[in-house]
């Protein structure tokens, strides 16, 4: 395939996978958080981006994926900086999965980790910074009330609620899928790292 070809290729894979993580984005497991976050499998077609395509356009596409969540999802959010921390750099970090292009379901699932941690790890900071400021003096979670000088544990929880099950769901669904990505792999091989 030429370089010409394969950038195209990749374009459009890519395209195709963040098309599918929107659609995923609307099969959530209903439960509501105040102020956003939901249970879902939309990290798995993202972590695929970075897996196929590696780390350039897995954080990009990812990136890309996070601003249309936000547009078409009702995004939420304390200003622009919360906006760009939790949706456009969120989900942008997913894209680390690509340091683990392509080689072998373990790596795969090094993937599904480290993507979701980093995304867990700038939710975090976006909500001892930016929400933080939003927030004031107190807020609950979990019926649990917490002053703005408990943001780090705030954050913790109250992120970790919707990121845990999301990164479990993820590991989960990986190698129910993984037969299908060696076929595509076979099928569509990528060459050379981006």
């Amino acid at each position: 395939m030429t370089k010409t070809k394969q950038h195209l290729y990749s374009l459009c894979e890519c395209g195709i996978l963040v098309a599918a993580a929107v659609v995923i984005s609307f099969l959530q497991i209903p439960w509501f958080w105040a102020n956003g976050g939901s249970i879902n499998f939309v990290a798995v077609p993202l972590v695929l981006i970075g897996y196929r395509h590696g780390l350039g356009w897995g954080f990009g596409a990812c990136m890309v994926y996070g601003l249309v969540d936000c547009i078409i999802g009702g995004g939420i959010g304390w200003g622009i900086v919360s906006v760009i921390l939790d949706y456009v750099l969120a989900y942008g970090a997913i894209g680390v999965a690509g340091l683990f292009r392509g080689k072998g379901l373990l790596s795969l699932e090094l993937g599904v980790l480290v993507g979701n941690l980093a995304r867990f790890a700038v939710h975090f900071v976006a909500g001892i910074t930016a929400w933080k400021i939003a927030v004031g003096a107190t807020e609950e979670i979990f019926g649990m009330t917490f002053g703005a000088d408990m943001s780090v544990v705030y954050s913790i929880l109250y992120n970790g609620s919707y990121m845990l099950p999301n990164l479990i769901l993820s590991l989960i669904a990986m190698p129910l899928l993984y037969p299908a990505i060696k076929k595509i792999e076979k099928m569509y091989p990528l060459g050379g790292k981006n």
